[in-house]
């Protein structure tokens, strides 16, 4: 008997969906940073073991859209329920209030629910029992399990109950897939992450990067990207005095790319300026943000 099956993990943004994903698959696979939003599109992580097959849809933050790219990201959300065989509801430790519009939707799922409660490690036993009360009485869920993402506490246990929640069924993907998603997409997320991590304000959430070329030559991996900006003073900023920006987020990228390769890589980054892209339809379509059915 072989089981598999598509499994959501949704929640606000910042609560740790992406650190769990990584977690359960023992791979750094989707980026984590302390700023909300990071992660913008829908990406799946494969794990595999001989009887299972789960796949696992990390997803944007659920938010209320300001502007087109926003809307987009709230797609992936909702695509990702409509093929859900199972959904994990991520929230910290302590929340109890949900937003209407997402209390509707988590109500009007027809696949099993489970609840997971992360950072319980900074909570107490008491709160943790009232949320999960709380959460049971208001949701109705198959099981409301505490959890601990970044310590990996509870997180054995939560994969067991989703490996004996999803149905029988052949594989999907082959064996040894760890996502659906080629290296470029991961490439231009790791040097997304870098901006993140050292640049504040409006930088992070205004730039988009697109990897250019990709080819083997030598026994070195040599990578060409581009940083996309929505201003030239955005622009001036992430390069910084001297280029020193730019070069600090090119160092710590190909250093994370050759972890993940198992390479070594030659990285070159352009920063480029693309007026208002969040907002514009043929940009966020060469971005991946709208895919064509």
């Amino acid at each position: 008997m072989h089981k598999a099956g598509f499994v959501s993990i949704i929640g606000k943004p910042n609560v740790g969906k992406s650190t769990l994903l990584n977690s359960l698959l023992g791979q750094h696979l989707s980026i984590v940073t302390h700023k909300a939003q990071t992660t913008r599109h829908r990406i799946k992580g494969i794990y595999n073991d001989e009887n299972h097959q789960v796949v696992f849809s990390d997803t944007p933050g659920m938010i209320e859209p300001n502007y087109l790219m926003q809307e987009k990201m709230m797609g992936f959300v909702s695509a990702s329920l409509e093929d859900a065989d199972l959904v994990l509801f991520i929230r910290e430790a302590g929340e109890t209030q949900i937003h209407a519009e997402s209390l509707e939707k988590l109500k009007s799922l027809t696949v099993p629910l489970i609840v997971v409660i992360n950072k319980a490690d900074l909570s107490t036993q008491d709160i943790i029992q009232k949320q999960s009360e709380w959460l049971k009485e208001n949701l109705k869920p198959l099981a409301v399990i505490p959890i601990s993402a970044l310590k990996k506490f509870n997180t054995d246990a939560l994969l067991e109950l989703i490996k004996e929640t999803i149905p029988e069924s052949p594989p999907y993907f082959e064996k040894d897939e760890l996502s659906d998603l080629n290296e470029r997409f991961f490439v231009s997320e790791m040097v997304r992450e870098q901006i993140f991590i050292h640049y504040k304000q409006e930088i992070p959430y205004s730039s988009e990067v697109s990897v250019d070329s990709f080819a083997e030559k030598n026994g070195i991996t040599h990578i060409s990207a581009t940083i996309y900006v929505e201003r030239d003073s955005q622009k001036a900023i992430l390069i910084g005095k001297m280029g020193e920006g730019i070069k600090r987020v090119g160092t710590e990228s190909r250093k994370q790319i050759q972890k993940f390769l198992g390479k070594k890589v030659h990285l070159v980054l352009f920063v480029k300026v693309e007026k208002d892209w969040r907002k514009d339809e043929n940009l966020l379509k060469r971005f991946g943000y709208i895919v064509n059915q």
